[in-house]
């Protein structure tokens, strides 16, 4: 079994993984940067990403993912393409443990894991990812402008996606699996309220129906929940606003969660409730989920880190002097 030593290991490829390891790097931290189970994370299942700044043209959320790794090493961060299946924050240096077998030891972590949006597990979801099927309307609703969509849900997240959707769509149905929905008061006000909105109640979504090449959404087949009568329903994009599950399974008895299950950090900073431990991206931010602002938060995470470093370095050499 080896073990590997780091000043600051970063868990996570998306975009905080990579941002937090371009500036660490170019700090002279030396990080490593373990990339997981889906190395470039989310925006590896995204076509076209439109608002990324810097870029005139849409590019390849791949293509973008592939550009972040490459910076990321030619300014010095060692990546290792392995998953951390064990962590233990109780003392430093942190011990962390991969699936190969290799042991991580590290002065200070960050931890850019991400979420992952919650599907409805269909086969032809699948099939239509990025081909209608999204599960983010910042990220996708401005290829739908004056088109018909559908989202699914009844909570916070698809009655927002659905005000969204409703700039920019010709006409939005949310489809909802009972009678109610479970959106805060005010947001439903403002749902019921939009001409452009329509609500189909006590449905689910039975298939997504689509096909052709290139591939597209060209319906939804829906389940009535009370009577099991189904029907379709025509459109071009499906929406999936069921929610998003931060990938926290390695610190949840570790570090302090917020109510919803992210992690929690200090207000205006990404440090946890362990010192020299930081958060980033996804897995501590519920309510942007921006490839922008995970990278943002990858560079203050960074910034934290190198701070950290130095404060303590600074205090390890005050005492052996003494």
């Amino acid at each position: 079994m080896s073990t590997e030593h780091s000043k600051l290991l970063i868990i996570g490829s998306g975009p905080a993984g990579y941002t937090a390891a371009i500036y660490a790097a170019r700090a002279m931290i030396e990080p490593t940067l373990v990339s997981g189970i889906q190395p470039g994370g989310q925006l590896t299942i995204t076509t076209d990403v439109e608002n990324y700044p810097g870029f005139a043209d849409p590019v390849m959320g791949p293509w973008l993912m592939e550009q972040m790794q490459k910076q990321a090493e030619n300014v010095g961060t060692k990546i290792v393409y392995d998953t951390i299946t064990k962590a233990d924050l109780s003392q430093r240096p942190f011990r962390l443990e991969a699936d190969s077998g290799t042991v991580f030891t590290a002065d200070t972590l960050v931890i850019a894991t991400g979420a992952q949006a919650r599907w409805l597990g269909l086969p032809s979801e699948q099939d239509l990812m990025g081909a209608g099927v999204s599960a983010c309307a910042t990220c996708d609703g401005f290829f739908y402008r004056n088109k018909e969509v559908v989202v699914i849900g009844g909570g916070n997240t698809a009655v927002e996606e659905a005000l969204y959707l409703a700039n920019l769509a010709s006409k939005v149905t949310l489809v909802h699996r009972r009678d109610s929905l479970r959106a805060e008061k005010i947001l439903q006000d403002r749902l019921f309220q939009n001409p452009k909105i329509d609500v189909v109640w006590d449905s689910q979504v039975d298939e997504i129906l689509g096909g052709g090449t290139p591939k597209a959404v060209t319906g939804v087949r829906l389940k009535n929940t009370r009577t099991d009568e189904l029907s379709e329903l025509s459109t071009d994009g499906v929406f999936v606003a069921i929610g998003h599950a931060p990938s926290v399974e390695l610190f949840k008895d570790q570090l302090t969660l917020k109510p919803n299950g992210y992690l929690e950090t200090a207000p205006d900073s990404t440090k946890t409730s362990i010192p020299g431990v930081f958060a980033a991206g996804d897995v501590t931010d519920d309510i942007y989920r921006q490839a922008v602002t995970a990278a943002g938060m990858g560079c203050m995470a960074a910034l934290e880190a190198e701070k950290f470093l130095a404060e303590h370095e600074a205090t390890s050499t005050k005492q052996a002097a003494e």
